[in-house]
C-alpha cells in the first residue's frame, strides 16, 4: 500500500483516514440513522481529534498500547478503530455479548491499558472486573473521546500539532506491526487473541478490491457486529473506495425495514438474513391455494433466465413472475443490491436459488480470522454455486492427506497473543501452512467446497465415520420452521438429533392451520409430525449409518445468552451436550 493518496490504497491503516480524506474529500463516508452524513474530509478530521486525545496527557496512549473497543456497530466505533491505528497502537475489539468471564480474559490476555466503552453500562461492566484487568489505566465513553485533552496546551496548537505528532506515528508503522489482536469466538474454550499485522490487513484489501467492486456513491448497510472481523473488512473496503457506510439504526428487528430506506448497493450478512426473506415470502405463497406450485415455477423460470437459458415460449410468463414476485423481493432489500455476501455458514441451496431467480446475487465466501477473515471468495467475475469460491489473490490452498483444508500467503497471521506457543504450533506449521480445522475439497477449477469441521467428526461405537455437518444441513433444509439441528452420536450406536423451532415460523404456520399455539412451551404434535418429515427426507439423502435414529425438539432455541452459540452464532457442541445431557440419554433410553 502507498501513502501517496494518487495510488489505490494507504501504506497502512494508521494513515488511511488521512489517505482517504485526501483522495475523496467531501463524498459521503458515514451515516447513522436521524444524523447528516458524514464526509471522507470530516471523518479525517475527526479521527485526528480523537487520536490526539488519546495520546494526550489525559489516557497517554503510546505506540504498540493495547485499546480496546467494547461497543455496538456504530458510527463512533469507526471512529474509535481509525483514531487508535492512527495513535500508533493496537485494537481490540470485544463482543458487546461477551459474558464477564470472558470480558475480563480477554482485556487481561491482551494487557489493554484502556477501554473506549459505548456507554455508562458498558463501562460499569469494564469496571465490574477491574481487579482481574490490572493494566486497564483508563475506561473512556465514547461521546467523551471528542474532549480528552490533546499533547499541546490551546486548541489552535493541538490542531497544527495533531497533523505532525500523527504522521510521525503513520510513518513509523510498517507492514510488520502489529494492527489488531482479534479474540476468536471459539466453540471450545476461552477465546484465543489473533495477532493480526497491518500487513496482514493490507494483503487482504489487495486482493479484496478488483473484486469486490464499488465506487463513490455506493452505499453498504452495516448491520453485523463491528468487533467481528468480517465487518471490519467491509468497513476498510468500503472506506477503500470511497463508499457511504451506512449503520443500522440498532434494532435488529429494523433491518428489514431500514434496507428499504438505505436501499443499499452492497450488504454484508449471515445467511439467516436471507433465509428469513426466502421463509416469509414462501409461507404467504403457501397461505394461498396452489401457492406452493406457482411459487416453484417461478423460481424455475427465474433460474433459467438467470443463466441465460430462457426459452422465448417462457418470456411472457418470467414478466408476470418479474411483476409480482421477483421486483418485490428487489425491494425488499431496497431495488439497488448489486453484490451481497455471506459467510461463517453454508446458505440453504434452495434459498441462493429462490434469490437468483429473483435477480440478487449473494456470493458466498470462506475465512477465519487467522487468516485474515478471508481464503476464498465468490465474486462476479468468478462464481460456482454450491462453493465458497476461489482462493483470494495471493492465497495457496490445499488440500491435506486427511481432507482439512490448508491455507497459506500474507493474509496469514503470524500466530497467538501471549502464552499461545503450543496453540500456534498446532495451527500454524513451519512452512506457513494454516490448518484451517475445516474439511474441504477443491473442484477442477479451483474452487473451494466445506464439508465439515475435522474436529466434528462423530465417530460411532460401530467405527463408523460421521460429518454431523451434512446432515445437521440435510435436516434444516427440509423444514423452514426448523431453526438449529445438533447431531450426536459419538462413540455411540447410532445418532441422534436435538432440534429447535423458529417461534416465528411456527406461528405462522399455527395462523395459516388456523390453529392457537396458546402454550408456546409446547410442541403441538401436528408440528411434530412435520419434523418428523423432514427428518424422514433428511435420511434419505445421507449415508445409512448417518441417519438420524431418534430426535428431541426442544422447547427453547439457541442463544448467545445461554452460552450454546458464539457471537457469530455458531453452535458450542460441548456446551450444547452439557446442557441438554438429560434429553440425550432419553433418546437412547427410549431405544
Amino acid at each position: 500500500m502507498s501513502r501517496i493518496s494518487g495510488t489505490r490504497r494507504p501504506e497502512t491503516l494508521a494513515v488511511f483516514t488521512e489517505w482517504a480524506g485526501q483522495r475523496y474529500g467531501d463524498h459521503p463516508a458515514l451515516r447513522a440513522k436521524g444524523m447528516p452524513p458524514v464526509s471522507y474530509a470530516e471523518l479525517r478530521d475527526t479521527v485526528r481529534e480523537i487520536a490526539c486525545g488519546l495520546i494526550g496527557p489525559g489516557t497517554g496512549v503510546r505506540a504498540g498500547d493495547r485499546v480496546a473497543i467494547l461497543s455496538d456497530t456504530r458510527v463512533e466505533w469507526t471512529y474509535a478503530h481509525f483514531a487508535v491505528f492512527a495513535a500508533g497502537a493496537v485494537v481490540v475489539p470485544v463482543y458487546p455479548t461477551a459474558g464477564d468471564e470472558e470480558l475480563a480474559w480477554v482485556l487481561a490476555d491482551s494487557g489493554a491499558t484502556v477501554v473506549i466503552c459505548e456507554n455508562a453500562e458498558r463501562a460499569a461492566r469494564v469496571e465490574g472486573v477491574r481487579s482481574k484487568t490490572p493494566a486497564v489505566r483508563h475506561v473512556v465513553l465514547m461521546d467523551e473521546l471528542r474532549a480528552l485533552p490533546g499533547p499541546a496546551a490551546t486548541v489552535e496548537e493541538a490542531a497544527e500539532e495533531a497533523v505532525e505528532i500523527l504522521a510521525a506515528r503513520g510513518a513509523a508503522v510498517v507492514d510488520s506491526d502489529l494492527a489488531s489482536i482479534v479474540y476468536t469466538s471459539g466453540t471450545t474454550g476461552l477465546p484465543k487473541g489473533c495477532r493480526l499485522t497491518h500487513g496482514n490487513f493490507g494483503a487482504v484489501l489487495e486482493a479484496n478490491l478488483d473484486v469486490i467492486h464499488g465506487a463513490p456513491g455506493d452505499r453498504t448497510y452495516l448491520y453485523l457486529p463491528l468487533a467481528h472481523l468480517l465487518a471490519q473488512l467491509i468497513e476498510f473496503t468500503t472506506l477503500l473506495y470511497g463508499g457511504e457506510l451506512r449503520y443500522f439504526g440498532g434494532r435488529i428487528e429494523d433491518v428489514v425495514s431500514e434496507l428499504a430506506e438505505v436501499r443499499p448497493t452492497h450488504l454484508p450478512s449471515v445467511p439467516r438474513l436471507f433465509e428469513k426473506v426466502h421463509s416469509v415470502v414462501l409461507s404467504l405463497a403457501e397461505s394461498q391455494e396452489g401457492g406452493r406450485e406457482r411459487f416453484e415455477e417461478a423460481v424455475r423460470i427465474g433460474l433459467l433466465a438467470a443463466e441465460g437459458r430462457l426459452p422465448q415460449e417462457l418470456a411472457g410468463a418470467y414478466e408476470e413472475a418479474d411483476q409480482r414476485l421477483y421486483s418485490l423481493v428487489r425491494d425488499v432489500f431496497g431495488g439497488q443490491l448489486r453484490w451481497a455476501l455471506t459467510g461463517g455458514a453454508p446458505i440453504a441451496p434452495q434459498t441462493m436459488d429462490f434469490l437468483r431467480a429473483c435477480g440478487i446475487q449473494v456470493f458466498e465466501g470462506y475465512g477465519m480470522t487467522e487468516s485474515g477473515g478471508v481464503i476464498s471468495l465468490n465474486h462476479p467475475g468468478a462464481v460456482r454455486y454450491g462453493t465458497v469460491g476461489r482462493p483470494i489473490a495471493g492465497c495457496e490452498v490445499r488440500i491435506a492427506d486427511d481432507g482439512e483444508v490448508l491455507a497459506r500467503g500474507p493474509m496469514v497471521f503470524p500466530g497467538y497473543y501471549g502464552d499461545e506457543a503450543a496453540a500456534t504450533r498446532e495451527t500454524l506449521d513451519p512452512d506457513g501452512w494454516l490448518h484451517t480445522g475445516d474439511l474441504g475439497a477443491l473442484d477442477a477449477d479451483g474452487y473451494l467446497k466445506i464439508t465439515g469441521r475435522k474436529k466434528d467428526l462423530i465417530i460411532t461405537s460401530a467405527g463408523k465415520n460421521l460429518t454431523p455437518s451434512l446432515v445437521e444441513q440435510a435436516v434444516q433444509q427440509q423444514s423452514p420452521l426448523i431453526s438449529h439441528v445438533v447431531m450426536v452420536g459419538d462413540r455411540r450406536p447410532y445418532p441422534v438429533a436435538l432440534i429447535t423451532l423458529d417461534a416465528e415460523e411456527v406461528a405462522g404456520w399455527a395462523a395459516r392451520e388456523g390453529r392457537d399455539p396458546s402454550d408456546p412451551g409446547a410442541v403441538p404434535d401436528a408440528v411434530r409430525a412435520l419434523i418428523q418429515e423432514a427428518v424422514d427426507a433428511a435420511n434419505e439423502r445421507v449415508s445409512r449409518p448417518a441417519r438420524i435414529r431418534a430426535f428431541a425438539v426442544l422447547d427453547e432455541d439457541f442463544t448467545v445468552d445461554s452460552g450454546v452459540l458464539t457471537p457469530t452464532l455458531k453452535v458450542r457442541r460441548r456446551a450444547v451436550v452439557e446442557r441438554y445431557a438429560a434429553e440425550i440419554e432419553a433418546l437412547y433410553d427410549a431405544d
